[in-house]
Parts: C-alpha cells; sequence; structure tokens
C-alpha cells in the first residue's frame, strides 16, 4: 500500500511539477495492475471465510485455502517472469529518446550483487528484530501495531524506493519509476507473501492469508484507486496528489483501528510487517 500510494503518489507529483504530462508503457503497467488484482483475491478469500464464519474445518479450512491459493500466486510469478523476461519484453521496456544518452554504470554486475547479498543479510536480521519489539514499540508511543506496522515501517523501509522512484519521475523515466512502485508492489503480492506462506507449511507452522477484514479491504481499495489512476498510461502531479492524500487518509484509518485482542501478533501480522 505504501509503494502504491505514498511512493508512486509522490513520483506522479515531483514529475507532474517539472513536466505537464508524463506517459509511460501502458500495457506493462496493466499487466501489473491484473497481477495485483490476482494477489488481492488471493489473500481476500481467507478472510472472507473467516469473517462469514463458514469454514468447514474452522481454522484448518483457512490454512489450507491460503496454501492452495499461495501455491497458484507463486505458479503465476513464475510465469510472469517469462511473459516479462521472455515473451513480451517490449511491455517493460524504457521509451527512450533519440537524443538521450544512455548513463555509465557505477559498479559492475558482480560487485552489485555481492552489496546487494550483503544488504539483504542486514535487513533480515533487522526485520527480526523489529518484530519482535514492535508491540512493545507501539505500546510506548500510544498507538495502535497496526499504524506503527503499515504505516510507520515502510515510509522508513521504503525511504530508498521513494527517493528513487521520485528522482526517476523527475528525469521523465516514468517507466522505472513505475516498475520501482507498481513492480515491488506486484512482487510482494504474488512472490514474498504467498512464499512466507509455503515456509510456515514446510516448518509445519499455521500461516495463512487472513489479514482481517479491515486491512484486506484496505489492500483491495488501494489497489482498485490505483487502477483507475493508471488506466490511461499518463500522469500529471494532481494524479499523484490524489494518490498522497489517499495514503494519508488510509494512514488516519489505521490509526483510528484497534485490532481485536489476541496473544501476540498473528502470522499475517508477521508477514505484512516483514
Amino acid at each position: 500500500m505504501s509503494n502504491m500510494l505514498l511512493v508512486l503518489g509522490c513520483a506522479f507529483f515531483a514529475g507532474g511539477v517539472h513536466h505537464k504530462e508524463q506517459s509511460f508503457n501502458k500495457s506493462g503497467v496493466t499487466t501489473n495492475a491484473s497481477l495485483l488484482c490476482l494477489g488481492v483475491m488471493g489473500m481476500s478469500l481467507p478472510s472472507a471465510l473467516h469473517a462469514t464464519d463458514t469454514e468447514i474445518a474452522g481454522t484448518v479450512s483457512e490454512v489450507s485455502l491460503s496454501r492452495y491459493s499461495s501455491c497458484l500466486l507463486l505458479l503465476m510469478y513464475i510465469v510472469f517472469l517469462y511473459f516479462q523476461l521472455v515473451s513480451h519484453k517490449e511491455y517493460f521496456e524504457e521509451e527512450k529518446d533519440e537524443d538521450e544518452e544512455d548513463e555509465e554504470s557505477e559498479l559492475g554486475f558482480w560487485e552489485a550483487i555481492y552489496y546487494m547479498a550483503a544488504i539483504t543479510i542486514c535487513i533480515a536480521l533487522l526485520s527480526d528484530y523489529i518484530v519482535d519489539t514492535i508491540e512493545g514499540a507501539a505500546k510506548g508511543w500510544g498507538c495502535p501495531v497496526s499504524f506503527v506496522s503499515v504505516i510507520i515501517l515502510p515510509i522508513v523501509g521504503n525511504a530508498a524506493e521513494h527517493a528513487s522512484a521520485v528522482m526517476f519521475a523527475v528525469k521523465n523515466k516514468m517507466d522505472i519509476a513505475m516498475g520501482v512502485a507498481v513492480g515491488s508492489a506486484t512482487q510482494i503480492s504474488l512472490f514474498v507473501i504467498p512464499f512466507c506462506v509455503l515456509v510456515g507449511w514446510a516448518m509445519d507452522k499455521p500461516l495463512d492469508l487472513n489479514f482481517h477484514v479491515f486491512e484486506t479491504l484496505s489492500l483491495a481499495i488501494t489497489v482498485l484507486t490505483v487502477n483507475f489512476v493508471i488506466s490511461n498510461g499518463r500522469s500529471n502531479w494532481l494524479k499523484g496528489l490524489v494518490l498522497t492524500l489517499a495514503y494519508v487518509i488510509l494512514a488516519a484509518s489505521f490509526f483510528c483501528h484497534a485490532e481485536p485482542p489476541q496473544n501476540g501478533l498473528s502470522s499475517s501480522s508477521k508477514i505484512l510487517i516483514n
């Protein structure tokens, strides 16, 4: 939600201030948008099953449905990679001007891999620490756990993505900015979350996709709003302002939202925080 509303909104706004109207590859973006809708469906149905109290076998039904959906979402992500990198790669290529010169890379391939691996290990350790301390931090700040995990942490954690998306938008490289914002959200919904569920399955942990009704509805509205905004393949500062204010409204709603009483964070909440 942070990537789709705040990051994309700021990129549209910053780019729109410097350019009256910007365009991006509509085919690639709509493909990502349709996959986001699929991801939302996979995460919505376990929540709906729990909310309507219609499970055949109690929470076992939610876990089974979540694992089945996760397998299909991961399969869809693999197919999407083939679609993006092989069969329809022109949908995701940046449109270059004839007068535009290619920028020289500052890092070599293996040097970049080394830095990414080192940073990934550090982030994994820090993420584990954050999950263990987030409840105490929320109590100390006097705000709901969901507000800290869904609003505060993504703003800090996505600082690099946020800055790069805005920078590319100002340079009128909207396809790259869209890939940073919408592309990463697609990766999270189709790969990261389903993969976590399957890892939990392998560890005999009942991890499910039940994010509860309020969180799931917020995600669905976010994807719907972004789909409307990017549907014509053009952006301006007003669209950016719409997405940014939508994130502000979302933040206010999570600040007023109290999670149901439970012993510690739920499995789905821990996925959301990570």
